[in-house]
This record gives C-alpha cells, sequence and structure tokens, in this order.
C-alpha cells in the first residue's frame, strides 16, 4: 500500500483529494496537513517510523510557504517522498523549478478523477519498475522507471489553438480507455464536438503518442481507432 500525505489549504479541496486517493487500488491516506510547516514536521516525524511517506500530494499554493520550497525541503528528509504537484500555473519557469525541486509528476487544476488516476497509476508503475535492490539499479531499470512517468502532454506540442485542457481531456481518455477508441467515441466521453476530438487525437497521434488503427468495412469511409503507444 502506498501512504499518500496530502498538502492543501482548502478543507473541501483536500477532502475531495482523499475521496479520489481511497478510490485508487494500491493507495491509502496517511494523513492531511493544510500549510507547508505542517508538511514537513510530518513527513520528518514519519520517516523515523515503520510506516514513512511515500508519495506527497502536494498544493503550490500554500498560505505559508511555496510549495516548491517545501518540496525542496522534503527532498533533504531521508527517506524522502516522492511529491506530485497540484497547481494551475502553467508558467514554464514554475515547471522547470518543480522538476529541480524534487517533483515527479505535476497535475494541473482543474483536473477530473481520470486524470488524477492516471497520475496515481503512472506514479505506481514507476515503483514498480525499479528493483527493490535499489543498490544495483542497470540502465534499463532506470529507463523503464521514468518512462513510466510519461505523460502525453509532455510529449505533445501545444502550439496556440490548441487548449492545454482539452488536450488533456483528450489524451486521459484515450489513457483510461479499456480499447481503441474513435473520433465520435472520445468526443462523447470528453464532452466536445467529434471535428474538435479529432483534431486533437490527430495531434498526439503526429507527435507520436498516440497510434492509428485503420478498419476497413464493406462500406463506406474506414474508421479510424486511436490508441496509446
Amino acid at each position: 500500500m502506498i501512504r499518500v500525505m496530502i498538502v492543501e489549504d482548502e478543507p473541501l479541496i483536500a477532502e475531495a483529494h482523499r475521496a479520489y486517493i481511497e478510490r485508487v487500488p494500491g493507495f491509502s491516506v496517511h494523513t492531511v496537513v493544510h500549510d507547508g510547516s505542517g508538511a514537513i514536521r510530518t513527513v520528518a516525524a514519519a520517516s523515523g517510523s515503520d510506516v514513512p511517506i511515500d508519495l506527497v500530494l502536494l498544493d503550490i499554493g500554500l498560505p505559508d510557504a511555496s510549495g516548491l520550497d517545501v518540496a525542496a525541503a522534503l527532498s533533504a528528509i531521508r527517506p524522502s517522498p516522492d511529491v506530485i504537484a497540484v497547481t494551475s500555473a502553467r508558467d514554464l519557469e514554475i515547471v522547470r523549478t518543480a522538476v529541480t525541486r524534487g517533483v515527479a509528476l505535476y497535475l494541473l487544476k482543474p483536473f477530473t478523477f481520470a486524470a488524477f488516476r492516471d497520475k496515481l497509476e503512472r506514479y505506481r508503475e514507476f515503483r514498480d519498475a525499479l528493483p527493490a535492490d535499489g543498490n544495483a539499479l542497470s540502465q534499463y531499470d532506470i529507463d523503464r522507471a521514468i518512462s513510466a512517468l510519461r505523460t502525453f502532454d509532455e510529449r505533445a506540442v501545444s502550439p496556440k489553438g490548441v487548449a492545454p485542457q482539452t488536450l488533456d481531456n483528450v489524451s486521459n481518455c484515450i489513457r483510461v480507455a479499456e480499447g481503441p477508441m474513435t473520433a465520435a467515441e472520445v468526443a462523447a466521453a470528453v464532452g466536445v464536438s467529434r471535428v474538435t476530438a479529432w483534431r486533437y487525437l490527430e495531434r498526439l497521434a503526429d507527435a507520436g503518442v498516440l497510434a492509428r488503427h485503420t478498419e476497413y468495412g464493406r462500406a463506406g469511409r474506414p474508421k479510424i481507432r486511436y490508441t496509446i503507444r
């Protein structure tokens, strides 16, 4: 069981995060704190016990400190937890700073449960990819683990005319799908027009994120379905 600490100053949002975590198998909520100093104290105390905190769901906008500074402080604790940053900030400099301060994944607000679950499942894949003996990592082990953390939006280009949230929603829809999906099916799931869904799917496919599968029927145009590569 992966133990998660929620760091969020808004109680209602914190409880929503708790409810989301409890819906994802393999994860449990260790504790909830509402400021940066409380987060650092809680992780430090847990690190000296038999049940250290594995993962911190960290809001960047805290009342007493920058979440980025808190992430840096957490990385100095041994054993240090991994961090998923939760923020509405899309500034490139903030993203770069988050990476340098130990943030493993970046979850943009607002997000759906599917997007939230996707991040947790990728984190679990990252942990599972690492061997139990952390002192014997091979290049294959490292590449496999890092690959598990990569998300659609990190590999897809987002130029003018592309709404990042819609791109996230479309990519996450394909990510959690049980099988290949058509543009019409994605449109219905995400709540956009078929043409819009098709445009974003094609952009993700051109970026090498998705694979196209063409089905030829007896009559009419061939049907294209999309899956993750």
